[in-house]
């Protein structure tokens, strides 16, 4: 092997290797089952995930309208809360929290 096929050799094991890491980057960021038909917006989604440790994380997702509160671990699912009305009307009971809690002062 002289040296004009040993760099070919060598570039083309990077360029795979480098189209690997993209496509595993790809499938990372937006999720290899993920994919949407081009349907209409479902009945059921995720509201937003925020990671608690390595193992664990909580994960807001919205049914007809109505949100629910999971935490997920490797080996157990709970439910923290249920029944959650929509973003909307969180301002509305944000101030109304505020307001109870400064006349029980």
């Amino acid at each position: 092997m002289d040296l004009v096929s040993g760099l070919r050799f060598v570039l083309a094991l990077v360029v795979v290797l480098g189209l690997i890491v993209a496509l595993a980057w790809i499938l990372r960021r937006y999720g290899a089952g993920r994919v949407s038909l081009g349907a209409a917006k479902g009945r059921i989604g995720v509201v937003e995930a925020s990671h608690i440790d390595a193992k664990r994380r909580l994960v807001l997702i919205r049914r007809d309208g109505v949100e629910h509160l999971l935490l997920l671990g490797p080996t157990s699912e709970m439910v923290i809360e249920t029944g959650i009305e929509s973003g909307a009307n969180f301002a509305a009971q944000l101030n109304a929290a505020e307001n109870n809690a400064g006349s029980a002062s």
